[in-house]
């Protein structure tokens, strides 16, 4: 499930670098704008990638998280728009299949997909469009020469221009890994559930999301399966993409925990597939685009933080504008070489983060069982990289 354009552009609007109404409101338009976009490619080029305009439920299912949303909600009415639509508990609890939903609000202009048809529909429309892919074929090193020299282990390229869009991964350079830590989130899909759905009153599309820190997302699939998913935040030493990013069997327990509390009528349900994967993390959960140092020909685009499927059009408009030296809308939007707070160096980012994650379990255990989080934890949970929500 991904909520796409609430997830990177409507945060914008709270942070002090993006006090310009104007900007604010161009990249939370396009981000908008850009789902529909979404929804007509994939109609145009016959790509089946399950595209469901069904909206998104954010939900609160601790009374600790009621009303999380409300800074968001505010934020948005000072700019002039209402995204969000009040609801009341009864009908967040009925649309959401559950009575552990307590709260919530709802954005109509959200949809689902599933990627991975969509990642195939766009290969097989770049390849049609002549665009040569070369899968398989990792980066050793890159260097500016006459040209930019880029090395692979069964090649040697030369090229113009470079535009770095490898996500996570772009931790394995210096200057990037500076401004994204890599975080795992984990996923599970269950059984087909036909009879089990329809009784719970999940019968949409509806994407729906809780107000943890480390956030629960989840929806129902076209063949009747739950596709539930938790921001687990496991992180690796130095930030190496490594196991932790492809199945996590601690992370993926947490979230089947997560799953059976929020259905109940699930406990026993077979989980048939689970796995993990890396997010580019950034501090305020909004991407970076810039030019590396003293290389100018080679532009990037990062911290995504797990809300790309979407807006990555606005970051591929962005990314061609820098690349072709184009001065417009793009080029010079408010995402564009700004300032970030950093992530600090090894060992502190590693041990630190572990600490703050582990404060970020025990303070929402406690939060579930209805229990006050201890204090010490609440503290460095303050410290956990900002999100939609206010969850202080």
């Amino acid at each position: 499930m991904y909520k796409y354009d609430i997830g990177l552009f409507f945060i914008v609007i709270q942070y002090t670098d993006f006090k310009v109404k104007e900007q604010a409101l161009f990249l939370a338009q396009s981000s908008e704008q850009a789902i529909y976009d979404l929804g007509k490619f994939c109609q145009e080029n016959g790509i089946e990638a399950e595209f469901r305009m069904d909206g998104w439920l954010w939900t609160a299912t601790t009374p600790k998280h009621i009303d999380s949303w409300n800074s968001t909600l505010k934020a948005c009415e000072e700019l002039g728009v209402k995204p969000f639509e009040h609801v009341s508990p009864e009908h967040v609890s009925k649309r959401a299949g559950s009575k552990v939903h307590l709260a919530g609000v709802f954005e109509k202009n959200n949809a689902t997909l599933q990627p991975a048809i969509l990642v195939r529909g766009l290969r097989k429309v770049a390849l049609k469009m002549g665009v040569e892919i070369f899968e398989r074929t990792p980066v050793e090193f890159f260097e500016q020469k006459k040209d930019l020299y880029i090395k692979t282990p069964h090649a040697e390229v030369y090229a113009q221009k470079l535009v770095l869009a490898t996500n996570a991964w772009s931790s394995s350079i210096p200057e990037l890994a500076q401004m994204i830590t890599p975080v795992n989130s984990a996923i599970v899909v269950t059984d087909i559930l036909e009879k089990e759905l329809n009784q719970m009153g999940l019968s949409d599309g509806v994407g729906i999301t809780d107000c943890q820190l480390m956030v629960d997302y989840y929806r129902t699939t076209l063949n009747k399966r739950l596709v539930f998913g938790k921001g687990t935040g496991a992180l690796s030493y130095g930030s190496h993409i490594n196991e932790i990013f492809s199945k996590h069997s601690q992370s993926i327990d947490l979230t089947v925990l997560d799953l059976k509390r929020t259905y109940p009528l699930l406990a026993n349900t077979p989980i048939t597939n689970s796995w993990s994967g890396p997010i580019d993390r950034t501090y305020d959960s909004l991407p970076i685009f810039g030019h590396l140092k003293g290389l100018e020909n080679v532009v990037y685009g990062i911290g995504w933080s797990g809300n790309g499927v979407s807006p990555s059009q606005i970051g591929g408009k962005i990314l061609s504008s820098l690349a072709l030296n184009i001065k417009d809308e793009w080029s010079t939007c408010a995402l564009v070489n700004r300032k970030v707070k950093k992530f600090p160096p090894e060992p502190f980012r590693y041990i630190g983060g572990n600490m703050v994650r582990n404060a970020v379990i025990r303070k929402e255990k406690r939060e579930i069982i209805g229990q006050e989080p201890h204090k010490f934890d609440l503290y460095l949970a303050k410290l956990a990289p900002a999100g939609l929500e206010d969850k202080s």
